[in-house]
This record gives C-alpha cells, sequence and structure tokens, in this order.
C-alpha cells in the first residue's frame, strides 16, 4: 500500500514558536509567560459598543467585501493618510497581520525568487515564505551587532549583486529585537529597493509602541507594500484584524497588484469576519489618543523587566538590546549557556518563567523577553523569577543546566508530558 505523506513545503517550514511556549508553560504549576507577544489590555468601550450594536444585523451573516467593509476601509484609509502620510494606496483588510504578509508573499513572490529576512527575523515571516515553497531562497541579512538595526550597508551590497533579491522585508520597531529604524534609515533602504527593483514590505505591526520620545515614520512608493495590525494596539488579537496599504493602480509598479491580491483574498478568507470589522470600526473611534494612554502604562512593565535583565548587561547594556520599540527586549545568553532553548526549558522548570528561544528567530544563543502580555503586579513577579535564573547562569555557567539534569536522573517521569522545546 502507498502511504500518503504530508508536502515537502510544511515539512520544510518550521514548527510555531509560540505553540511550543504555551505547552512548556503549561507543563509545569505556576509559570508565567514572558514569551507570547501580546497586550493585556482589552479592546477600548467603543469597540465592544460597536459590536452589541450591530449584533441583530443580519447582513454581517452574509459574505462580504474582500477589501473590507466599506465604513473601515474609510477609517483606514484616512487613519494611513493623516496618521502615516501614506498616499496613493489602496487598503485590504484581512485577518491579522500574519495573514496579510501571507496575501504579499503569494502575490508577489514565486517560490525560485530570493526575499531578505535580517537576522534575526519574525518567525511567522520566515514559516509563510517556507510554506509557500520558497524556503531555499531565503537570504538572510545582517544586523549590526551592537545596535541590531539592519545593515544596510550589507543590504546595498545584496541588492547590486548579480543575483539580487526581488523582496526586502523590514519589521518596524522590530520583533524579536524591539529596535526602532530611523527616518533616515528606512528612506535609505527605500531608496536601495526602488534602484534595484525590489519590493520593500514593511510590517508596522508595532507603529504605536516606540519610548523616550521616539517616532514611528513610514514611507511608500511604486514598489512599497505596507502592512498593519490592529491586535496589538488595540487589543484585539482574538478579533483577527490586519489591513495592507499597497500602491494604487496610478503608483504601482504593477498596475494589476490589487487585481492579482484579490485571488489570494478569495482563496484564503474570502473576507474577514464581518463583525470583527465592525469592532475594528469602533476602536478606529477610540484612536490613537486610547492607545498612547494604554502604551504609556508599559513604562513599569518595561523597566522592571530591562532590570531583569541586567545580569546579561555586564554593566554596558552591550547584551541587551531593545526597549526602542515594539514590546519586547533581545538579551545575549552567558558564556556557556549558548543552547537557548535548554536555557528556556531550565527557566521554566527551576524558575516559573517562560521566553521564546533565539532559535526560533534565527539567532542561536539569545533569548526575546515581551513586557506587555501582563499587568503590572504579574509583570514584576515575572521579572523577579527570571531576574533570579539569569543571575544563576552568569554565575553558574551551564553546569545551573547540568545540576537541573543531573537532579531529575533516576526520577519516573513517564507520567509527565514531554514539553521541553
Amino acid at each position: 500500500m502507498r502511504v500518503r505523506q504530508t508536502s515537502h513545503r510544511v515539512k520544510q517550514t518550521d514548527a510555531p514558536i509560540i505553540v511550543k511556549t504555551q505547552k512548556l508553560t503549561a507543563s509545569a504549576k505556576g509559570v508565567v509567560s514572558l514569551a507570547q507577544g501580546i497586550v493585556h489590555w482589552n479592546p477600548p468601550q467603543q469597540a465592544t459598543d460597536a459590536v452589541v450594536e450591530a449584533a441583530g444585523d443580519h447582513t454581517l451573516n452574509q459574505y462580504g467585501s474582500g477589501a473590507g467593509l466599506p465604513d473601515l476601509v474609510k477609517a483606514l484609509e484616512h487613519k494611513l493618510a493623516t496618521e502615516n502620510g501614506i498616499t496613493q494606496f489602496e487598503v485590504m483588510v484581512t485577518a491579522g497581520a500574519n495573514q496579510a504578509f501571507t496575501n504579499v508573499v503569494l502575490t508577489l513572490l514565486d517560490s525560485q525568487d530570493k526575499v531578505v529576512l535580517f537576522k534575526p527575523y519574525y518567525f511567522n515571516h520566515l514559516m509563510a515564505v517556507q510554506m509557500t515553497g520558497g524556503a531555499d531562497n531565503v537570504v538572510y541579512g545582517r544586523c549590526n551587532p551592537e545596535s541590531w538595526h539592519p545593515d544596510l550597508n550589507w543590504l546595498e551590497g545584496c541588492l547590486q549583486s548579480s543575483n539580487p533579491p526581488r523582496m526586502v522585508v523590514l519589521v518596524n520597531p522590530c520583533n524579536p529585537t524591539g529596535v526602532l529604524m530611523s527616518k533616515s534609515e528606512l528612506q535609505r533602504a527605500h531608496k536601495l529597493c526602488e534602484q534595484a527593483g525590489a519590493w520593500l514590505i514593511v510590517d508596522n505591526t508595532y507603529e504605536h509602541f516606540t519610548y523616550d520620545g521616539r517616532q514611528h515614520t513610514c514611507v511608500s512608493g511604486p514598489h512599497v507594500v505596507n502592512i498593519f495590525s490592529m491586535s496589538k494596539a488595540f487589543g484585539m488579537m482574538g478579533w483577527r484584524l490586519g489591513y495592507i496599504a499597497y500602491p494604487n493602480a496610478d503608483l504601482a509598479a504593477d498596475s494589476e497588484v490589487g487585481f492579482q491580491m484579490s485571488k489570494v483574498q478569495d482563496t484564503i478568507p474570502i473576507c474577514v469576519t464581518q463583525m470583527s470589522q465592525v469592532a475594528a470600526v469602533g476602536a478606529l473611534d477610540a484612536g490613537s489618543p486610547w492607545i498612547r494612554e494604554q502604551v504609556q502604562g508599559l513604562s513599569s512593565n518595561r523597566e522592571a523587566i530591562l532590570d531583569a535583565l541586567s545580569p546579561l548587561a555586564d554593566g554596558t547594556n552591550s547584551g541587551v538590546a531593545g526597549g526602542e520599540g515594539a514590546i519586547y527586549f533581545w538579551a545575549k545568553l552567558p558564556q556557556g549557556c549558548e543552547d537557548d532553548e535548554a536555557v528556556v526549558s531550565w527557566l521554566v522548570k527551576e524558575h516559573k518563567v517562560c521566553v521564546v528561544p533565539g532559535t526560533a528567530c534565527g539567532c542561536p544563543g539569545y533569548v526575546r523577553v515581551a513586557f506587555a502580555n501582563l499587568e503590572e503586579g504579574k509583570c514584576k513577579q515575572a521579572a523577579t523569577q527570571l531576574k533570579r535564573g539569569l543571575q544563576q547562569l552568569v554565575d553558574q555557567g551551564a553546569a545551573a543546566l547540568d545540576r537541573s539534569t543531573s537532579a531529575e536522573k533516576g526520577v519516573d517521569r513517564s507520567a509527565a508530558p514531554n514539553e521541553d522545546l
């Protein structure tokens, strides 16, 4: 009998790290997670009020426009023009920013085309490229080893090569590093891609999360596609609402971008859940002032996690990056503890706190730590546990991991779930 197997594309796709960390967190009692990049607040009242008011609208039970509810598209067009300064664009509403990125990959890339992802990359971006057959054609860009900003000199050389990439992907502010590209850096990347005839895709999911007076900026042009999300800023993770701003037919290098992308949209969701779009219209009524208030409330969390990472800073902060934007810090593990997956498992077992291993982002020996997913009290508790664990690693090195393993030898764990990363 012939054995039926899964596709080569899916087998080449990385397993979702957040699912792994969720299982790992659930494998022991009392574990607090600093792993998943979510926020602890709920959507604004305007969003829930809009949903309640629309509950009896039977038209929302039907299929909607692939581009999005007209009221939502209009509100997003206004936001993109006035807040982001984007011009000559069209909007497509998607089921989150991950679906937006998948739409873009399917529309603009063939499997043999090269695409640049800067290490450390956002894991779901790599998964989307892998799943669509492009795993062997990812070009991993370099970041400055001290600032962790994308190395644009490297990008210039890459784009000027005999076989340049067709697409360059930036996440700004960055998941996983928490750094924020400046306006001049974005403009340089924009110009380099324009000169090379490459698409520039900018994921702006964390546009509202900037700190210490920094500001997020956008670029636009015939070769630029911007991706946005309502999940983080508005606390709408489960509502699955993102959107794409792509160049319109008058501006686009390929005037059929919208038409071709509509094929992808119709094949995957047909349309985004209409009630989610109603909630999004209400959230946009609350707008940036409401978001600013929530983000400002993260200051104590941010300080607590930065302090928790101080054992890795060695007095210079050279081992810790981020805090400029998004909701993450990026930290280098002590020498001898480069097996970040083992460290993450050890932190869960010994110190009841979970983070994301850098291996999931293409950089072993590092960890990503989130600071927005817990309310202040719980975040401080998690920070205390994390600091204690990291200090033990600094003091004892890999011996701390070895002792933990040795202590478990001879213990019957056959009934316990094996949830190690």
